[in-house]
């Protein structure tokens, strides 16, 4: 066989596995769910039927924060300036759930085209921004860009990415999307990563001054503190009484705080986590 023939040969079945392969269609059908995972390899966002979440009038203890971003995320749908949010702080007091909270509280009342979106991204496809804008921008809807336990590490750059898509980009930051970030972290980089920076650069307060930028970008800062032992039993009662749990009020208490004694910690993760336990005993189901 020539070369030639070689050649044909490839071309051909080239040609055939093209035929075979599926389309890639990176436009996403934005009428099928009011949810969606981002996946940056390939490029797609995956519809999200039901999403795991909890009701608004369940999360106890975070009162201020939870009607800030609710103002925040209800002005965004009305087409009115806001702002991109950080939550901040203590663990499991439910900085991830009421992000989810609050796009469902708006969407209860709204139909059609005012339906926000909430596209979740995960940490690990921050580089990918730009492309997931290009997707949103065009679209006719109003979108939360969602991450959880956002935080970079000493050699990470792909916070510049995040930098250059919340306002430094030429395009800049769509109209129609917003920015929802939870860290542990106020500052997002560890302390290490700047105080390294800070030894290492010629101009030391420049250095620093480009990593705590990061945050600045974020106009709405919602700190997550630890909750006290009273609004953790209200946490456990709230949810008690929402699946129908029984017991005297006592017994609940003094179980309650023997859990989270074992855990180390009372936050609404804790409270959560007992109320399983308790519902497994009184072999009833999590239900609304």
């Amino acid at each position: 066989m020539t070369d030639i023939d070689r050649t044909a040969v490839l071309v051909r079945i080239a040609d055939a596995l093209e035929r075979l392969a599926p389309a890639h269609n990176l436009q996403p059908d934005f009428e099928s769910a009011d949810a969606f995972v981002w996946h940056a390899n390939p490029s797609a966002l995956q519809p999200v039927a039901k999403v795991n979440r909890v009701e608004m009038g369940l999360l106890r203890g975070i009162d201020r924060v939870r009607d800030q971003l609710a103002d925040n995320t209800a002005r965004f749908a009305r087409g009115l300036p806001a702002n991109n949010a950080l939550l901040w702080g203590a663990r499991g007091m439910g900085k991830s759930s009421l992000v989810k909270a609050v796009h469902a509280e708006i969407n209860a009342h709204v139909d059609g085209a005012q339906r926000l979106k909430l596209v979740e991204i995960h940490r690990e496809d921050i580089e990918s921004l730009p492309v997931l804008m290009g997707l949103l921008r065009p679209a006719p809807y109003a979108f939360i860009v969602f991450c959880d336990d956002l935080s970079f590490d000493s050699d990470d750059t792909s916070y510049k990415s995040l930098k250059a898509v919340l306002e430094g980009g030429i395009e800049g930051r769509p109209d129609n999307v917003l920015f929802y970030a939870t860290s542990n972290r106020r500052h997002l980089l560890p302390r290490d990563m700047m105080e390294n920076e800070r030894s290492t650069a010629i101009n030391p307060g420049e250095a620093v001054e480009e990593k705590v930028s990061l945050s600045d970008r974020f106009g709405l800062w919602l700190g997550f503190h630890k909750c006290s032992q009273d609004e953790y039993l209200a946490m456990v009662h709230g949810y008690a009484d929402h699946f129908g749990l029984t017991g005297e009020q006592a017994q609940i208490d003094a179980e309650a705080l023997e859990w989270s004694t074992t855990r180390g910690s009372r936050s609404g993760r804790t409270a959560w986590q007992f109320i399983q336990d308790l519902a497994g005993r009184q072999g009833k189901t999590l239900r609304s």
